[in-house]
């Protein structure tokens, strides 16, 4: 109840400081924008790139079998379903 009370009291002085120093608080807002504009277009591109290295690689170290590859596991599935009986 303590939390709920507390909470109430700064919600209504939050607004009367809002509606007193409204000027101050646009100011605030204003220098405040852009650098977390910046810091969160800065961890976006950082992520994007890491997760485009992550794509390069997967694709990179995927190849198709080739046809020798092909035989050879046809002929270790049988040995394995042999063994299996």
């Amino acid at each position: 109840m303590k939390t709920l009370i507390g909470g109430a009291v700064a919600v209504l002085l939050g607004i009367i400081g809002i509606a007193i120093w409204f000027g101050a608080f646009l100011q605030l807002l204003a220098g405040a924008l852009p650098p977390v504009l910046l810091l969160g277009g800065g961890l976006a591109l950082y992520l994007g790139f890491d997760e485009l290295k992550d794509s390069w690689k997967k694709d990179e170290g995927v190849e198709a079998p080739a046809a020798d590859d092909k035989d050879r596991i046809e002929e270790l599935e049988k040995e394995l379903a042999d063994l299996k009986k």
